[in-house]
């Protein structure tokens, strides 16, 4: 069960996304936390996140350790 409302979220879509369909949007919640979903499928699972935790994934990700 989550304590926020969906209708009350403030999707954002990266910057470095592209019109290629591979886009991931963020939105800040309460507490520090971060809610993840596909912009492709904006009603479906969001991935929320605590801010150290968030910052982790992103970094994985830059440094391309997810791919291992």
């Amino acid at each position: 069960m989550t304590d926020f409302s969906e209708q009350h979220i403030a999707w954002r879509k990266s910057s470095y996304s592209t019109d290629g369909g591979n886009c991931v949007e963020v939105a800040p919640l309460a507490n520090g936390r971060i809610a993840m979903r596909d912009s492709k499928d904006p009603s479906g699972p969001m991935l929320v996140f605590d801010s150290e935790a968030f910052s982790k994934f992103t970094a994985a990700i830059k440094d391309g350790s997810l791919l291992h």
